[in-house]
């Protein structure tokens, strides 16, 4: 698994294409929002920054990355070839969105640290970390069940981008208008829940046992994505 991830990495940085639309966009439009916090503070929240944050990087630099290298290993027949190595499937799996992943978990965190020297810290770390863990767990099984219904890696252009949209729309929904109306609707949503945990743990005033439900249907979500993927992912070439 480690030599699969290191080698993925070394390809990640080689690729210009990756480069740009896994680490330069996601930073670029995150450093936007930070530098912008007071008139997107006007709108929300800081909490509302942070989470918009969180899902602009892991939308744009994990989901993204993950679906597109899948898909590219895939259509070279290079995950057929590890298949015939003494690896698993879920080591092979594990491997190829590990560094992605790592990436995408080292950015959310320098640029959440960046916006609480620039505003205000963070009321309950512990929750924001459980938050961008769970959401970040939750991106990856969505790559993983996109990846199944990506037939090669400029398809993935197409296929990624009404997760990538959709939970970026549902944290702006949630972050400006609260969970006041339509709060069950909000928090089934992908990222609805996710959002305002973030939202909790930024802005504080909520007791940490309120948000366990809202880890809960985050969680759910990574368990409806794992079922898509068992049943959609390929290993040979999709045609």
């Amino acid at each position: 698994m480690l030599a699969i991830a290191r080698s993925e990495m070394i390809q990640i940085f080689r690729n210009r294409l990756v480069l740009v639309t896994g680490l330069v966009i996601p930073v670029a439009i995150s450093g936007y929002f930070v530098y912008e916090n007071e008139r997107f503070a006007d709108l929300g929240s800081v909490g509302y920054i942070a989470a918009i944050v969180m899902f602009t990087v892991l939308a744009f630099g994990l989901y993204t990355t993950a679906v597109t290298t899948l898909a590219s290993r895939r259509q070279n027949l290079f995950l057929k070839r590890l298949r015939s190595t003494a690896a698993g499937d879920a080591g092979i799996l594990t491997g190829l969105v590990l560094p992605a992943t790592v990436i995408a978990l080292v950015q959310v965190v320098a640029i959440l640290v960046v916006l609480g020297v620039v505003t205000t810290e963070p009321d309950q770390v512990a929750l924001l970390a459980v938050a961008v863990l769970a959401t970040t767990a939750m991106m990856v099984a969505l790559a993983l069940a996109t990846a199944g219904l990506t037939n090669s890696p400029e398809h993935a252009q197409v296929t990624t981008l009404p997760v990538s949209l959709s939970v970026i729309a549902v944290a702006t929904w949630v972050g400006i208008t609260g969970t006041e109306d339509l709060a069950r609707l909000k928090r089934l949503l992908p990222g609805g829940s996710a959002t305002e945990m973030v939202m909790n743990a930024w802005n504080g005033g909520v007791p940490l046992l309120d948000s366990l439900p809202l880890l809960a249907t985050t969680l759910g979500w990574v368990a409806v994505s794992v079922a898509m993927a068992v049943r959609l992912f390929s290993w040979e070439p999709r045609r």
